[in-house]
């Protein structure tokens, strides 16, 4: 009797184990896809936290060593250190006397790894500050004078280098997770970030790309394009809106 219980005991375990592992299975089947949707979403705003992060490292190591630094990405058919063709690129001017403007790959640990996360790529950089003129001369497909001028690189992505003192010129990153390749007229229909750098401070802020109709309000109040903040938020900001960021960049 005693046994006849102990093993009805037994069957009764592996039931119940077997019920809750497949309510488990059921509750992952429901909720895994929504988490790994999420941190998809999560990439691109996290790359461009990462890129920020990069820069600064960039631009302390050209004032550490008093040396020429830029950060570009690959050109077609180049490989970056990690194998892949997204992550970005350091180089430095190592002999400025008898080698000027001759950049050398910097492979040093520090200058190696994944920053662009997931399948999220820079499509674009805009060398310069940003200006109502220059956003109304991407709308309409013409390329700022500053990217034509740097030769042997794609105008879309030229390098931005760092002088021996950690100072750049100012740049706008624009982060996508569209197909690799997608053109930049046809970016709109994607998510997309731009990471501007102040180059002078260092200060860098995230931010969606503006709508036409922000554009005109900046163009209309003479207002600067630039929030000074990271903005991320797809609802259409509003002139009391950006009174309230410029009372912030004012500190009142």
């Amino acid at each position: 009797m005693k046994r006849a219980c102990s093993q009805r005991r037994r069957a009764f375990s592996l039931l119940e184990i077997t019920l809750v592992v497949g309510l488990l299975a059921i509750i992952s089947a429901m909720v895994l896809p929504t988490f790994f949707n999420e941190l998809e979403r999560e990439r691109l705003p996290g790359s461009a936290k990462e890129l920020r992060s990069f820069l600064t490292l960039v631009s302390a190591n050209a004032a550490f060593d008093g040396a020429r630094y830029r950060i570009r990405f690959p050109e077609e058919g180049e490989e970056d250190p990690t194998g892949g063709d997204r992550q970005p690129l350091v180089e430095r001017e190592d002999d400025p006397i008898h080698e000027p403007g001759v950049f050398k790959l910097v492979t040093a640990p520090w200058a190696v790894g994944r920053t662009l996360l997931g399948s999220v790529w820079c499509a674009e950089v805009r060398l310069g500050r940003p200006t109502v003129e220059r956003l109304r001369e991407k709308r309409s497909k013409i390329r700022d004078a500053l990217e034509k001028a740097v030769e042997d690189f794609a105008p879309e992505r030229p390098p931005l280098e760092f002088a021996p003192d950690g100072t750049a010129a100012w740049a706008t990153f624009v982060l996508t997770d569209a197909p690799r390749g997608t053109k930049l007229e046809d970016l709109a229909s994607y998510n997309r970030l731009e990471l501007i750098l102040e180059g002078a401070t260092g200060l860098a802020w995230i931010q969606r790309p503006l709508y036409d109709e922000e554009i005109d309000l900046f163009e209309e109040k003479n207002w600067p394009v630039v929030l000074r903040q990271d903005f991320t938020n797809t609802r259409a900001l509003t002139e009391d809106d950006i009174l309230e960021l410029r009372d912030l960049w004012s500190g009142r």
